[in-house]
Formats: C-alpha cells, sequence, structure tokens
C-alpha cells in the first residue's frame, strides 16, 4: 500500500470522525449541520480515492473515480452554506441573500454528475488498445471540475471576508477553523486548475488533496479544542467582493504554481510526488501560521524597536486611522464599537471594553466590547457607591493605570468590570480615563494581551492620547445631540406659538359670539350667521391641523399614467373668475408621465394662489409648460411683489416661514417635499418690485 492510499484512508477517517463529534456534541446549528455533512462528502470522496488508488484492473479504478466526482459534486453547495453561516451573527440574511447562487451551485454540478456520470471519465489508448492507458476526463467531468474550482474561491472569499470583520477574542477562536479550510480549499483549487489544464485524471494530485485534508483536519481540531464550539458572532458588510485577498491570490496564482514546481523539481522531481508536495504544504501552513500570528508579529515589532531605535508605533498612521474610523460616528454605540475594535488592533488586546458615565446616575454604563456581551455585562454593573468612588478617583486620574498592580479600592471595582478571558497568559489589565475639559466621560479598558506582554511607556503615551481622542469625540457627539434636541425644542416653539396664534383668534371670535348668542337668539338672521361661523371655524381649524400633520408624516405618492397638462388645466379652476388679474396660458404637448395626480395638482394650486396673493391690480400670472433635455417643465410666473434674494436662499422652503400676513408657512414646504419624492427639483427666481417665477421640473 503506497503513501497516497495510506494518506487518502487516514484522511477519510479523521474527516468522518470530526463529522460525527460535531453533530454528537455540539448544539444543532446551520453552521454544525453544513460542516458535518461537508465533513462527510470530503469523508466519502476521500475514501472512493483510496480505494481508486488500490485498484489494481482499469474497470475498477475507472467505477472508483467516477463515484469520486460524483461525491466531489455535493462539496460546492455544503462548504459555500458554511462559508456562509459559520461564525455569522447575521447567518441568515447571508443565505437568503445568496439563495439563488446556493441552489445553482447545488443543481449545477450534481446535475452534471447524475446526468453524465457515464461521460465524467473516459479511457484513452494513446498508442493503441494494447499499449498504456490513461484517464481522461470528458466534457461533463471538465464542466465538473469548472464549477468546483469557482465555488472553491467563493468559499475563500466567504471565510476570508468573515476572519476580517472578526476582533478580539472572536478572532482568536476562528483562526484555526479559518486556515484549516483555506489550506483545503487553496490545494484544491491548485488540483482542479491542474485536472483542466491537462484535461486528466492524475492520481499524484488526489494524493496532495487527500494530504491537505489530513492537515485541515488537524487544524480544525485545534480550533475546536481551542474554542470548544461554534457560536462566534460576526457581522461582515455586504460587499463580499470588496478588498478580497483571495481575488489577489488568484491573479498570482501562475507564479505561485512555478515556484511550488521548481520546489518540486528541486527535491527529486516527479517521484515521490504526493509525499514531496505534502511536505511543502506542511512547510507552507506552517510559514503562514507565524505570519498570522499576533504574538509574533507584536515580538517582531519590539525588536526593531529595540534594537534599530524604530519608534515602537507609527504615530501619523495610528492617527490617521483612529481619525478616519471615528471622525463619520454620529451615535455614542457606533463611536465606541470603533474604538474598542481600534484599540484592539493597534495594541494587539483582545479585550477592550469601553464603559460611559451616566449623567443621571453618576455610575458607568456599558457601551461597546470586543469580549463582553450585553448580558454578561449587565452582570457585571457595579453599584451606586463604588462607581461613585470609581468616578471619583479617575477624575483627578488623568492617566493610564495598571488595574493589577494598584491597590485601591476603586481599582478592585474596576478589575470586575474587565474579567479576564486568559487569566494565567494575558498579562495586566489597563484602565484609561476619557477626560476632556476636565470631566470625565467614561473608562476605557484593555485586557488579555497577546502574549502577555507588558506595556511600555510607549504603549502608556499612545493610551492617554488615544483616551483624550475619543472623549473628545465622545463629547462632540454629546453636545451635538444636545444641539438637535435644541433645534428641536426651537421649532416645536414655533410651532406652538403659531398654533396658539390662530386658536385664540378663532376663540376670539367663537367668543364673541356667544357673547352676542343670548340677545340675538330670536333671530333667524343671526342664526344663519353664527352656524356658518361655527362651520367656517371648524373648517379652519381642521385644515390647520391637517397642515400642521404634515411635518412629521413620512410622505407616499401613488404614481400613474397622466398628463401634466391636464392637471395644471385643474389646478388653474381654483383661482376662479378675477376681473383684475390677467391669466395667460401656454401648455405645449407633453409626453405622459407617472405622477401622483392629486400631490401635483396641490403643488400647482399653492402656486398660483401664492402668485395671486403677491399681485396687485392689474397683475399677470402667466403659466407655461415645455421640454427640456428629458424634463419636463411647468412653470408659474406672477409680476406682484417678489421675495428678496435672503428670503430665497434661507428660508423660502422651510416650515413657519412667510412673507403672507395670514399665510401659514407651510406651502412651499410641502411643494418641495412632493416634488423631490418624484425625483423633480424646483428653480425659483424673485426680485423685490419684480415678480416671481417658480419651475417645477419633472423627469420624463
Amino acid at each position: 500500500m503506497d503513501t497516497a492510499v495510506i494518506l487518502a484512508f487516514a484522511s477519510a477517517v479523521l474527516s468522518g470522525a470530526l463529522a460525527l463529534s460535531v453533530i454528537w456534541l455540539g448544539r444543532r446549528s446551520l453552521a454544525h449541520w453544513s460542516f458535518a455533512a461537508g465533513m462527510a462528502v470530503l469523508a466519502i470522496e476521500s475514501l472512493f480515492t483510496g480505494l481508486a488508488a488500490d485498484a489494481a484492473a482499469k474497470d475498477s479504478l475507472l467505477y472508483w473515480q467516477n463515484w469520486r466526482l460524483l461525491a466531489v459534486a455535493f462539496l460546492p453547495a455544503t462548504w459555500l452554506f458554511f462559508s456562509l453561516s459559520y461564525a455569522r451573527g447575521d447567518a441568515r440574511a447571508s443565505l437568503v441573500r445568496w439563495r439563488f447562487g446556493l441552489v445553482a451551485v447545488f443543481l449545477l454540478p450534481v446535475g452534471l454528475a447524475l446526468g453524465f456520470y457515464d461521460r465524467l471519465i473516459v479511457l484513452d489508448y494513446p498508442t493503441g488498445p494494447d499499449g498504456p492507458w490513461i484517464l481522461r476526463l470528458g466534457v461533463p467531468g471538465l464542466a465538473l471540475n469548472l464549477l468546483f474550482l469557482l465555488s472553491a474561491l467563493l468559499v475563500l472569499m466567504n471565510l476570508e471576508h468573515t476572519y476580517r470583520a472578526a476582533v478580539g477574542t472572536m478572532r482568536w477562536r476562528i483562526k484555526f477553523m479559518l486556515l484549516g479550510l483555506a489550506v483545503l480549499f487553496v490545494v484544491r483549487a491548485y488540483s482542479s486548475s491542474q485536472v483542466l489544464l491537462f484535461r486528466a485524471v492524475n492520481p499524484a494530485l488526489q494524493g496532495v488533496n487527500a494530504g491537505a485534508l489530513l492537515l485541515a483536519c488537524a487544524l480544525i481540531l485545534r480550533s475546536l479544542l481551542r474554542a470548544g464550539h461554534f457560536e462566534v458572532n460576526v457581522f461582515p458588510s455586504q460587499s463580499v467582493l470588496h478588498g478580497s485577498l483571495t481575488i489577489v491570490l488568484a491573479g498570482a496564482y501562475l507564479l505561485i504554481v512555478g515556484v511550488l514546481a521548481q520546489v518540486v523539481t528541486f527535491l527529486g522531481g516527479d517521484a515521490s510526488f504526493s509525499l514531496k508536495t505534502f511536505v511543502v504544504l506542511v512547510l507552507l501552513v506552517l510559514l503562514t501560521l507565524l505570519l498570522l500570528s499576533d504574538r509574533v508579529r507584536l515580538h517582531t515589532k519590539r525588536f526593531v524597536s529595540r534594537h534599530f531605535q524604530r519608534p515602537l508605533y507609527d504615530y501619523r498612521a495610528v492617527w490617521r486611522t483612529f481619525t478616519e474610523a471615528t471622525t463619520r460616528r454620529v451615535e455614542q454605540a457606533d463611536l465606541c464599537g470603533a474604538i474598542t475594535r481600534l484599540v484592539s488592533g493597534i495594541f494587539q488586546a483582545l479585550s477592550v471594553t469601553v464603559w460611559v458615565v451616566d449623567d443621571r446616575s453618576n455610575g458607568l454604563a456599558f457601551v461597546a466590547s470586543t469580549s463582553l456581551s450585553d448580558a454578561k455585562a449587565a452582570h457585571l454593573q457595579l453599584d451606586t457607591a463604588e462607581a461613585a468612588q470609581v468616578v471619583a478617583a479617575l477624575a483627578v486620574h488623568p492617566e493610564p493605570v495598571d488595574l493589577d498592580s494598584s491597590k485601591e479600592n476603586w481599582a478592585s471595582a474596576l478589575r470586575r468590570l474587565q474579567p479576564d478571558q486568559f487569566p494565567q497568559a494575558g498579562g495586566n489589565r489597563i484602565c484609561v480615563p476619557m477626560i476632556t475639559g476636565g470631566e470625565l466621560l467614561g473608562v476605557l479598558m484593555l485586557g488579555d494581551r497577546v502574549g502577555g506582554v507588558p506595556y511600555s511607556t510607549q504603549d502608556f503615551d499612545l493610551l492617554k492620547s488615544v483616551g483624550d481622542q475619543a472623549a473628545a469625540s465622545l463629547m462632540n457627539i454629546r453636545l451635538s445631540q444636545r444641539l438637535s434636541q435644541a433645534r428641536q425644542l426651537e421649532a416645536f416653539q414655533a410651532m406652538s406659538a403659531f398654533f396658539v396664534h390662530d386658536l385664540k383668534n378663532t376663540a376670539s371670535t367663537l367668543s364673541l359670539m356667544l357673547q352676542n348668542l343670548p340677545v340675538h337668539y330670536q333671530d333667524p338672521q343671526f342664526r344663519e350667521d353664527a352656524l356658518r361661523g361655527i362651520a367656517k371655524t371648524v373648517a379652519h381649524i381642521n385644515e390647520l391641523i391637517a397642515r400642521l400633520s404634515l411635518l412629521r408624516q413620512e410622505l407616499t405618492i401613488h404614481p400613474v399614467e397622466c398628463d401634466l397638462n391636464e392637471l395644471a388645466t385643474e389646478a388653474l379652476k381654483c383661482l376662479g373668475e378675477q376681473p383684475l388679474m390677467e391669466l395667460v396660458r401656454e401648455l405645449r404637448p407633453l409626453p405622459k408621465m407617472r405622477l401622483d395626480p392629486m400631490q401635483i395638482q396641490n403643488v400647482v394650486t399653492n402656486l398660483l394662489l401664492n402668485a395671486r396673493d403677491a399681485l396687485g391690480p392689474g397683475g399677470q400670472i402667466r403659466v407655461e409648460t415645455s421640454r427640456r433635455s428629458g424634463w419636463a417643465v411647468l412653470a408659474v410666473a406672477d409680476n406682484g411683489c417678489g421675495m428678496t434674494p435672503e428670503f430665497v436662499r434661507n428660508s423660502l422652503f422651510r416650515p413657519f416661514q412667510t412673507t403672507k400676513k395670514r399665510g401659514f408657512g407651510i406651502g412651499m414646504f410641502q411643494c418641495k417635499m412632493i416634488v423631490e419624492a418624484h425625483h423633480g427639483k424646483i428653480e425659483v427666481e424673485s426680485g423685490v418690485g419684480k415678480g416671481t417665477a417658480f419651475r417645477i421640473l419633472l423627469p420624463i
């Protein structure tokens, strides 16, 4: 029994055992089931590979190779499913977004394998029937390998995306799992590309696949023993392909293949190809582990700093990264989450937590962490006396503090807020007060540093700067929120003043009517006038309420195909007969458009009524429609009193801003909302004493 057969059977046994153990011991989640299914299919495929490698007759070899390809057909869907569900807090959403892709990577390979089973591999006799024979892939077999190669790249990109989105202890827990699968699918992608290149079954490459599976199982087993479970949640963004290292590596594929071929040739050529390639693969994995190791990177950085007089940190790069990541945050939770991720990466601390001072209780409130969940943090809350003691102590202590070295009572309380994940290997815990303007806003705490490396003077200096910058950003957010609340209160006061003023006038009218009612009740004419007055007052109040309600409602349009000229003609009826006013209309032909007829009529009616109110005796209103570069243009112009450029620029489209004595100041605000909801725009030209021209542009 040669090396390839041993590797195949060993990898089959180990991958099958992993599948059974995950199902037997784990919680039955989507990731568990897909992992078990993927490992089971790999075990079956490796078993068929071993049987084919051990077969003596060509018919037996062809039989087991066909069964191996049939097993390969089930790999893309199972592992793509796993790559979308493992360690993801939004697994179901990811699966929904990829549902069509998942169906495709299941149906296409399986359909090829089942539908063309007898044509996946064909025997070829290059020198005649009595000469040596080789196994060549048929067109269905080539298509199956191509589909597997593409799906392997998709799996690698998803796994890379999950790793990039993880921070702190989450990255530590999933690193070996993702590395093991990366080894497996990188080798599989390589062997599939070689099969596509030479169009033949290569038993040596199948031995390499078996060795890669054996190595991957060892790394996955290391991950399960290290983390103990699958329940790690990260939330990658939806853009999987953007900035993917997998794409870069796929682009450099030819170079990598050339280097590997040279190494194998140097080691003795094609003899024992499987074993030599497996040794090279193990060395590459060890090199990758070193490059991925946070501890190695940290010690390398310190060695260079100590022996080559190089600063431990590139402060410009650190500050640029920190500023870019925090500048656009407008919510306290978002800002603190960004700070914990940045600090975790800069200082190689797996557990970073932010607690902020609660103004109402003067206690500490949990906001964000790379290691603590909300539920766990809720059990760590300090009581009122302890929190007050911590706040009072840190308010006069602006420097970072080593909590494990401090003997103060308040340090003991803070240690409970930052529990160790790795008590023996994570080093001391550090507390960084976030102080600005002499006010303590929060506490930044670090723990579980990679390798337990003690913090240096440079570390403390940078931590102090980070704490100050974080406090300034936190204060900016709080001030912005206070300013927003003040503006909301100002708007509410303006609305209240307007509403109260109008209701006061209405109440005065009703009060006068009630005073005269006992005296003139018997007069039928008075009763008719009183009823008309009450009806008019009620209508006025309802109109006022309806207009004010527009400010807090989300505008919804219901477009239908209609004629803009017809809507303008209908709106012109609101002017009625105006003997002292000249009305000029010039409605040019326009194509049918999808508009909300009622809303567009409201816009035109509002513009016409405003124009009428701005006119003096002998005034003119001009209504025109035209077409301009893909836009339908409706213009309403008057030669009335006009508006100042200042009012047009700063107040025209804001609520409660009006030049009319009896206006609500809501009409133009409403018009702008309606036009923009139709993806249009409003142009306005006006001058005092020269009149005003509005142009509504709607896309055709």
